[in-house]
């Protein structure tokens, strides 16, 4: 059965993503020019080592300790996903945070985990005071197309330093408010 819940400081272990797959095989990127998002043929792959896991999991460690959460998906006592809502508020229209991450282990994608925890995340940035979440996402066509299912749209402000860390990845944004 699956389970999605915020994490504590307490429930964090340094193993805990040890079995986590972060792969993705990219053939097609979108690319944001002159205000529109143009598909273009480009071929790479990521894949998360160990250490790069291990230093995902300080990270919770330190976005808990400053006021952010961490959501995880579990099947049975396997974390299959996780997203990342960073503790600083910003924007000038706007309260953001920061979405710095949100994954789902390769062997379970496509089977609407990413959607329930991206509910979930939504309604744990609100309950923190978001009025929108900030999304500095991969440009891969399907990480796009997800995100363009959630109601994402084109970030109305662009934050600069979140910009800068990848300038390839699209800048986006999602309202979490209660009308």
């Amino acid at each position: 059965m699956l389970t999605i819940k915020s994490l504590h400081s307490t429930d964090i272990e340094d193993s805990m993503l040890d079995t986590f797959n972060r792969s993705q095989v990219t053939q097609s990127v979108l690319v944001h020019e002159s205000g529109h998002l143009l598909q273009k043929e480009d071929s790479f792959e990521d894949e998360w080592s160990l250490e790069q896991k291990r230093e995902v999991v300080e990270h919770f460690r330190h976005v808990l300790n400053l006021g952010g959460a961490i959501i995880v998906a579990t099947l049975e006592l396997t974390i299959v996903g996780f997203a990342v809502i960073e503790s600083e508020e910003f924007g000038q229209t706007f309260r953001y945070r920061e979405l710095s991450y949100i994954h789902v282990t390769s062997e379970h994608r496509g089977k609407g985990i990413g959607r329930q925890l991206f509910e979930k995340t939504s309604n744990v940035a609100r309950e923190l005071g978001a009025d929108k979440l900030y999304i500095g996402s991969h440009p891969a066509v399907e990480t796009q197309r997800f995100y363009s299912e959630m109601g994402c749209v084109l970030a109305k402000e662009i934050n600069e330093s979140i910009y800068l860390r990848e300038t390839r990845d699209i800048q986006l944004e999602f309202g979490v408010s209660r009308s």
